[in-house]
């Protein structure tokens, strides 16, 4: 039996996780990391998407992703590839990096897309890796709850999100964060 088709619809934005094979680590140092967050800016270039909110945890990483032009199989396509390309590289090793194909489930309202985000904005804590979401660096939790303006990647939108809530923009942030942490 086959692998179920994929369904895209352009105006939606998707919960994405990957997780490494075996549960192993995907990402064991900061290069790592920064290397994945490479590899994301290279496909927007190409393919442009947008990232509502993102975490990268060590075995596995979250992305809430809307792609406007390309199937968002396509986007995750290229990217888990990459990745797995450099990873296979790096640490001299063959076959999957991936346990499977990703998971993805679309975020049909505003209140889900709050939720998802909440979610992935949690999970180092969850994973007691922190004790604050701020505190975790492979998270976009920083651009939400920052006051100063931290290097923003092009395909990142924190707007997204905080455009739920009123008032300006520090209000926004703060409101958000209070949602998140209550």
């Amino acid at each position: 039996m086959g692998r179920r088709k994929r369904i895209w619809l352009p105006n939606y934005f998707y919960h994405i996780v990957c997780r490494g094979n075996r549960r192993d680590a995907l990402f064991n140092d900061k290069h790592d990391f920064l290397t994945y967050l490479y590899i994301l800016r290279q496909i927007y270039d190409r393919y442009p998407f947008e990232i509502a909110s993102y975490c990268l945890m060590t075995n596995h990483l979250h992305l809430q992703l809307m792609s406007p032009e390309q199937p968002i199989s396509k986007i995750m396509s290229l990217v888990n590839k990459r990745y797995a390309d450099y990873y296979n590289t790096k640490y001299k090793m063959t076959g999957h990096v991936y346990e499977k194909r990703y998971f993805d489930k679309i975020i049909p309202d505003p209140i889900a897309m709050l939720e998802v985000s909440r979610y992935i904005h949690l999970n180092p804590l969850e994973a007691q890796m922190v004790l604050n979401p701020e505190d975790y660096r492979w998270s976009s939790y920083r651009h939400f709850s920052s006051e100063k303006t931290t290097k923003v990647e092009p395909f990142f939108n924190t707007n997204r999100i905080l455009d739920y809530f009123p008032g300006t923009d520090e209000e926004k942030k703060l409101a958000y964060c209070e949602f998140v942490e209550k």
